[in-house]
């Protein structure tokens, strides 16, 4: 393993290679039977201290990296910035400072501003893992999306991929991209135009508008969640029209090729995104997501605490 995985930090998709990704499937693929167990825990972190620091709301993937970190037997402290002296008016630079102080060995960090990760990575010797950052990536639900589609379907090589929905607002996008090309795959985006990015062509993505055309064909759909904070900004008309453009119907479910998998990051707005009336085919597999994303952050934290090289 040592002579595939070299990096200290892991700071996004676009930064591995297809072994490296690889190597954390393979990790994840072992570490699933874990939470299956009568004793759901591991010492291969014992010792080890994993610090959550998330500057946004999350449910999901805060909660799944703690879990992953104690069943790893790792300690671990969940930091709330709204009850820090960040609410008193200190730096983020200078929170990171102090929590050096306390000599932790990694450090999950989630925040709206993008590339944070990586710039604190240039500041500090605590391994950094991003949790997502800004609208630029989101690498853990990539891997468990990827980690998902290969046990489904046996083999990520060559497949037509889809991305649908709030494509310039999401992370979850853009670390998909990056991962599923990785092997070959051939990537399209749909949404309206407001919300697709004037860069998707430039990652060398094929843009549909019209959601039942680009339907045709495709192994694997991730219907994104319709930013509906965002709507005072007027991105769509109203949500009944982005309903009726882009929501994955009992119709358009029906046309899909045989085997296509449906997933979703969560949280699903149903009847938005997806039909609640197809929640008994598309909701199973949106959990199996979620089981999966605790094993492959079992894997990326692993990696992360047992090895201490340099990006």
């Amino acid at each position: 393993m040592d002579n595939i995985w070299n990096k200290k930090h892991f700071l996004g998709i676009k930064y591995l290679t297809r072994e490296e990704i690889e190597t954390v499937f393979s990790l994840a693929d072992n570490f699933r039977e874990i939470s299956q167990r009568q004793v759901k825990k591991v010492p291969a972190l014992r010792g080890k201290t994993v610090v959550n620091l998330f500057f946004e709301n999350s449910t999901r993937t805060r909660t799944s990296f703690e879990l992953a970190a104690k069943m790893l037997s790792a300690d671990v402290v969940n930091f709330s910035s709204s009850t820090s002296s960040l609410a008193k008016g200190e730096g983020i630079l200078d929170t990171i400072r102090t929590l050096e102080a306390y000599n932790p060995d990694i450090l999950v960090i989630r925040d709206s501003s993008e590339t944070l990760p990586l710039f604190l990575a240039n500041f500090t010797d605590i391994t950094i893992i991003n949790a997502g950052d800004g609208a630029c990536e989101h690498p853990t639900q990539a891997l468990l999306d990827m980690f998902t589609v290969q046990q489904k379907k046996g083999d990520l090589q060559n497949l037509k991929v889809l991305v649908v929905g709030d494509i310039a607002h999401s992370r979850v996008a853009r670390s998909a991209i990056f991962g599923f090309q990785k092997f070959e795959c051939s990537i399209s985006v749909c949404g309206p135009k407001t919300l697709i990015p004037k860069e998707a062509a430039a990652l060398g993505v094929e843009v549909f508008y019209d959601f039942d055309k680009a339907l045709e064909g495709k192994d694997v759909i991730i219907m994104l969640r319709l930013q509906q904070e965002r709507q005072a900004m007027a991105y769509v008309p109203s949500l009944r029209e982005y309903t009726e453009m882009f929501s994955l119907t009992p119709q358009r479910y029906q046309k899909l090729k045989a085997g296509c998998l449906v997933m979703h990051p969560g949280p699903v707005n149903w009847d938005v995104e997806i039909a609640s009336s197809l929640q008994d085919k598309t909701h199973p597999l949106i959990l199996e997501q979620v089981a999966n994303g605790l094993a492959v952050r079992m894997a990326v934290l692993y990696l992360a605490g047992t090895n201490k090289r340099t990006l």
